[in-house]
């Protein structure tokens, strides 16, 4: 077979990945869906029960990259499959978790263990599938966080109305179970070990490209989520019916499976160089909201491609950040695999504020004009970044 080609254990591999991202994606989004279940329950006020939220997005922003750094010299698969069986645990406790303390440190610990599980489940998927398909891989492994959002999570919401919210972890928990045992058969014993120092990984960290390439995907998601976090108020505004506003968020979920499918495509050749202009797109389909979103149809519309648009980078992202790695600190590639997801959640956060701060100086649509520059913005690292790209490949 051409070296190329994806054999049927690459399949099987790529698909045990998706199911461990979908498993974790699930796991990390539903919270949203049921924390107002999980205030009645504890007696406690929503703002309260939103720090389960903000906590874990903390911790695993944090926490990822050090967790990456100090155990990059374990064997891949067994600290994979220990894990897993750590999220298991973690989840089962949470079933019959009684205070908001308990459920706290649960969410916390499982922040670590998402972090590092994402990390390590695309370094796999890089270094196992052959160079000229490891975006398609990426963009699958990538894809079970899309699949989370458009079929985990409204399970899990409607197990919570059903059964309350500690059945939603019963149902984590047996995912994890799933994927425990499709990773015992499928994940690689031969697997790649590098031995560094703590100070060899955070070395990466001290380079300039690195740096550069981390704020690529932080100011992606950062536009997008500067207008995603104020949607329902926009579709309120727009006169959308309280009803279709769930219809509405699914189908915007369901665009982004194509969004997903389209990254890999974009990161199939000349990834970064392709990106440039996909940002300077994003940034002109987020500004039109400021006037589509004055005509029901043509904002939805609107809608529609900024969720095509959303998650365009993420394969493109991710392999850029692993292969700069290994250019300038090839010990450090874990690390560097840890970086997009971080990146993500910085962005998130960042763009979320920038755009809460706009919302409440004014006018809601303004957002739209917030989105828009940080995607200019985006674009112009980008441009710069490839720009030094073509320059070290001429010197070369």
């Amino acid at each position: 077979m051409h070296s190329t080609e994806l054999s049927k254990q690459h399949w099987l591999l790529i698909l045990t990945l998706s199911l461990l991202t979908f498993v974790l994606g699930t796991s990390e989004f539903v919270i949203v869906g049921i924390l107002t279940d999980i205030s009645s329950s504890l007696n406690m006020t929503n703002a309260k029960t939103g720090t389960l939220v903000s906590a874990f997005a903390i911790t695993f922003a944090i926490a990822t990259p050090l967790v990456m750094s100090v155990t990059s010299h374990l064997p891949k698969r067994k600290w994979m499959l220990f894990l897993i069986a750590s999220f298991i645990i973690l989840n089962a406790l949470c079933v019959i978790s009684t205070s908001y303390i308990m459920l706290l440190t649960l969410r916390i610990m499982t922040a670590i263990v998402t972090g590092v599980l994402i990390s390590l489940a695309m370094i796999v998927a890089s270094e196992t599938i052959p160079i000229k398909k490891r975006g398609l891989a990426i963009s699958f492994v990538f894809g079970g966080f899309t699949l989370a959002n458009v079929v985990g999570v409204p399970i899990g919401i409607v197990i919570a109305e059903d059964y309350g919210w500690n059945a939603t972890f019963m149902l984590t928990t047996f995912l994890g179970g799933l994927a425990f045992l499709a990773s015992f058969f499928v994940l690689p014993h031969k697997l790649s070990q590098v031995r560094s120092s703590i100070r060899d990984q955070f070395s990466l960290l001290t380079k300039p490209r690195i740096l550069m390439a981390f704020f690529i995907p932080a100011l992606g998601f950062g536009a997008t989520y500067a207008v995603f976090t104020y949607l329902v108020p926009i579709l309120k505004e727009m006169g959308t019916p309280n009803k279709s506003i769930s219809i509405i968020l699914f189908s915007y979920g369901f665009i982004s499976i194509f969004s997903n499918i389209l990254a890999g495509k974009i990161a199939s050749q000349n990834a970064i160089g392709r990106l440039r202009f996909v940002f300077l797109v994003q940034g002109v389909v987020l500004t039109s909201l400021f006037w589509t979103t004055n005509q029901f149809v043509l904002g939805l519309i609107n809608i529609g491609l900024m969720s095509l648009m959303a998650i365009l980078l993420t394969t493109s992202t991710q392999l850029y950040l692993i292969d700069l790695a290994g250019i300038y600190q090839p010990k450090a590639t874990g690390l560097a695999a840890s970086l997009m997801p971080v990146a993500s959640n910085v962005g998130i956060a960042f763009g979320s504020a920038l755009g809460g701060i706009v919302y409440h100086q004014g006018n809601l649509m303004n957002v739209a004009w917030v989105g828009g520059i940080i995607a200019v913005c985006a674009s112009l690292l980008t441009f710069f970044s490839h720009q030094l790209d073509q320059k070290q490949n001429t010197s070369e």
